[in-house]
């Protein structure tokens, strides 16, 4: 939630992006590229991919300032707007199609996807990277994960997405979604382990 200030302040920059002022624009995209960029590089991994979602996102979100109404704080519909279009570039790419993972999950299914008791604290991914001194090697472990399953990770425990919205991002079955979640959670949970224990 933002202060009356901060409320204030954005409401300002606002009328400064719809009315076109340049100085305004170049301060804006120079103060969110940066976090935009590395959110978009989580789902498509490459950085020239990554780019090209981050420009489209920037063009979407001039396209339609107008009708931006304020009811989210505008970092966290620009966030949207980068999802969005990082689930389009992999759909249009292909890039998350099934995918193997035998070297991570060949492991977890001899564990039948169960973790090992010490794990009982550690819910979800969000959690972890809550952690902020942990975030970065965190992060890199998830990027260890395959396309089609650091997706669903993402959508449904970072973006706090339903499984139902899930389903329709992904163009997918709500149960294939739980499957392929219960999966990319246990697979994550293997990776990160090393990690984890310096912390908890």
């Amino acid at each position: 939630m933002l202060d009356n200030a901060a409320r204030r302040g954005e409401i300002a920059l606002i009328a400064h992006l719809r009315s076109g002022d340049g100085p305004a624009t170049e301060r804006f995209v120079r103060e969110h590229a940066g976090w935009m960029l590395a959110l978009a590089q989580r789902y498509v991994r490459d950085a020239s991919h990554a780019e090209d979602c981050v420009q489209e996102a920037f063009l979407q979100a001039f396209r339609s300032i107008g009708a931006f109404e304020g009811r989210s704080a505008l970092k966290s519909w620009l966030h949207r707007i980068v999802v969005n279009t990082a689930l389009m570039k992999l759909r249009s790419r292909r890039l998350a199609l099934e995918q193997p993972a035998e070297d991570i999950l060949a492991h977890v299914d001899r564990q039948r996807c169960c973790m090992p008791a010490c794990w009982a604290e550690v819910a979800t991914p969000h959690e972890i990277l809550e952690r902020k001194e942990a975030r970065d090697l965190v992060i890199a472990k998830l990027m260890e994960l395959p396309d089609s399953y650091r997706i669903v990770l993402l959508l449904r425990d970072i973006e706090g997405m339903s499984t139902e919205a899930t389903a329709r991002a992904l163009a997918m079955t709500e149960g294939a979604v739980k499957v392929r979640l219960h999966r990319a959670r246990a697979a994550f949970k293997m990776l990160v382990a090393p990690v984890v224990k310096r912390y908890v």
